[in-house]
């Protein structure tokens, strides 16, 4: 039988994919890989390397493997089953092996090495000499440069962390699954809004229950936060929430994180230290925009001291509004979200479900594709014949100017059973030069939106479309992308505290009100989002800003102190850690059987280990980079192409500080995010 995952050169073929390939085609494309390697490596000598007969010829070994673990990784992601789950174990440690191995391959430093020293000889241009730069710290990164003892230490660290952080995810999206409850009647839901409690009775017809059923799934729990009367239910709903995957709440020690998170630090530890650096959070930053933890830590420090005292001045109208307007003194953790829906529709007369009618889904879609094309001149048409791994997976490809093809994207935007929670872009093919032509990209998009209800559209809150553009921003900047080789090509070789600059961008658009013209049209009327509306949702846009402020930033200063400062000798010091930070930054104290560092799968499962305070660092450039289309117009054409120019299309070959000050004409400021933000 022919393996659909092998010398894949189209398109994944998702119907054909089964479990049984997955691993059988990872050890065939890692042995042929190993094999063209050292054969490459054995046959270049210092003479002879060049471009086209070293870099080209990786780019497409790399290709080959990048192009079949491209779709079992997302199949993982959205249709997880337990042979798919058996099947992705099986290919982790065989890709950190060979990761690992790679990264300490002396013939390939060697060549890397060598190409770089013929680089003047050679004519390369500066792209091609910062791959060779990015590959040369990379190499040491990997541990080239150790000893035979610690490059095996190196390869045993690397192979335990893939299996523990796949376990970490997959501990999360157990515990989110295994928690629902029932209900016979819609009166136990009193408060919800009726899409809330239409979906929830089409949850409970798909598992063939009579009724209505909650899960832990977001578009499921938040308006169980925000509008159930019922505080009993809250407070059930909430502890089941925020003790996920740990030792507390009703699943307690079922699908427990709790041995995973000083595992997985100590060996990140260890592995810093291995490489000579004194802590993770050094090492992280080896390849970030930010040069030392001191910077970081000033950064988010410099911001939390701005905006902490009006904090907590919201948190005191907050609690002051619960007693005088309904009487009730004791907030707790599960009120916070009921009561501040309650002000905001209070002193803007607006609400997120209120705002559903004007936001359906194909004409969001289509909105943001007008938006894209005045601001970058480019076009976007779906296509229906293609494979997909569910039937409400679209399909678009993107055309320039000229209507040349240029990129596509799949989207998949509802919640489902065994689809991981949560907003993400995905890399499924990357652009880079092949022969005489481009292999263009094509990227995921993933989204947990409600779907569809009766014969009523998906309609989105204004919140779900700032979600969508910010995953959309990601995509365009991996399809966007002019960069011919892959290792810089659109997300590639971008620091990550800067790959939230276009994501982040985008979502501007969401709010201005020329954007918001070509967003937001009723669903049954045609009609505009109304004026006032429009305004008393622009005026609730920064209600409780600098609580959510203080909260983003008591989630980046706990990572990132946890990585400079964890001590393997104290594997319980976690919880102090982040108690620490709390009583540093927050307003908001949750309880103390709050286990969020349990469900904290962006540092402990996802790549923002020691990284996550780049959502904030990105931030300051989005919002300064969006301030000069304030300046100039929001749909100047010209302001639009030199983003396009000097962010979209260069990827990750020069660096970000490079390309900011080439497009805004200075360094980025901090003001225009806390003016965005209404932080004075």
């Amino acid at each position: 039988m022919t393996n659909p995952l092998l010398n894949l050169n189209t398109l994944p073929p998702f119907s054909e994919i089964e479990p049984s390939h997955m691993q059988q085609a990872i050890s065939q494309i890692i042995a042929d890989s190993r094999k063209q390697i050292d054969e490459l490596t054995n046959n270049l000598t210092k003479e002879s390397i060049s471009w086209h007969n070293f870099v080209d010829q990786m780019e497409q070994i790399n290709d080959q493997l990048d192009r079949a673990w491209s779709p079992i990784s997302h199949i993982n992601a959205v249709m997880n089953s337990d042979s798919v789950r058996d099947a992705y174990n099986a290919c982790l440690p065989l890709l950190s092996e060979y990761g690992t191995e790679m990264g300490q391959h002396h013939g390939l430093y060697q060549a890397v090495s060598n190409l770089h020293h013929k680089a003047d000889q050679l004519n390369l241009d500066t792209v091609q000499r910062k791959i060779l730069i990015d590959d040369l710290r990379d190499f040491k990164l990997s541990g080239v440069s150790l000893t035979d003892e610690k490059k095996k230490r190196y390869g045993q660290i690397q192979l335990r962390l893939s299996e523990l952080t796949s376990k970490f995810e997959q501990n999360l999206l157990d515990a989110t699954m295994a928690w629902y409850k029932d209900f016979d009647s819609a009166d136990a839901l009193d408060g919800l809004p009726q899409s809330a409690i239409d979906a929830a009775q089409q949850l409970a017809q798909a598992n063939d229950v009579d009724g209505y059923r909650i899960t832990l799934d977001y578009p499921s729990y938040l308006p169980v936060m925000m509008h159930a009367n019922d505080r009993a239910l809250r407070e059930e709903v909430y502890t089941a929430f925020c003790t996920r995957a740990s030792d507390q709440g009703p699943n307690a020690h079922e699908f427990d994180n709790s041995s995973l998170m000083p595992e997985i630090l100590s060996l990140r530890h260890e592995l810093a230290q291995l490489l000579d650096f004194n802590n993770y959070a050094e090492l992280s930053l080896a390849t970030k925009m930010a040069s030392s933890t001191d910077e970081v830590f000033g950064f988010l420090n410099d911001l939390a001291n701005k905006s902490k005292p009006q904090a907590k001045a919201e948190l005191d109208e907050l609690t002051q509004y619960a007693i005088d307007k309904h009487g009730f003194n004791n907030l707790k953790a599960w009120d916070l979200a009921y009561y501040s829906e309650k002000l905001r529709r209070e002193k803007h007369d607006i609400s997120q479900e209120e705002l559903r009618p004007w936001f359906p889904e194909d004409h969001v879609i289509q909105g943001m594709f007008d938006i894209t094309q005045q601001l970058f001149n480019v076009q976007f048409k779906q296509r229906q014949d293609v494979d997909t791994w569910h039937k409400d997976v679209r399909f678009y490809d993107i055309f320039d100017s000229n209507n040349h093809h240029i990129a596509s994207f799949y989207l998949d935007l509802y919640a489902r059973k065994n689809k991981r929670g949560g907003a993400w872009m995905a890399d499924c093919i990357g652009r880079r030069k092949v022969s005489d032509s481009i292999q263009k990209p094509v990227a995921f998009l993933t989204c947990n939106f409600n779907g569809p209800v009766g014969d009523q559209p998906a309609l989105f809150t204004h919140d779900e479309v700032n979600t969508l553009f910010h995953e959309f921003g990601h995509g365009l900047h991996h399809m966007l992308t002019t960069i011919d080789y892959a290792a810089v090509a659109g997300i590639n070789g971008v620091p990550w505290d800067a790959v939230e600059l276009p994501s982040q961008f985008l979502e501007n658009f969401c709010w201005d009100e020329q954007g918001l013209a070509k967003i937001a049209k009723h669903f049954e009327t045609g009609e505009p989002l109304p004026e006032d509306k429009k305004q008393r949702m622009l005026a609730a846009k920064n209600f409780q800003s600098a609580m959510q402020m203080v909260r983003q930033l008591e989630f980046s200063l706990f990572d990132f102190t946890i990585h400079s400062d964890f001590d393997p000798a104290k594997p319980d010091q976690i919880q102090d850690i982040l108690d620490n930070v709390r009583q540093q930054v927050s307003v908001v104290i949750p309880p103390a059987f709050n286990r969020f560092q349990h469900g904290f799968s962006h540092i402990f499962a996802g790549g923002y280990a020691a990284g996550y305070y780049s959502y904030k660092w990105a931030e300051v450039l989005s919002a300064d980079a969006f301030s000069r289309f304030e300046e100039d117009g929001v749909f100047n054409r010209k302001t639009g192409q030199d983003f396009l120019q000097h962010v979209l299309q260069k990827g990750g070959s020069q660096e970000p500080a490079e390309l900011f000050k080439a497009f805004r004409g200075r360094e980025p400021s901090v003001e225009a995010l806390l003016r965005h933000s209404g932080i004075k």
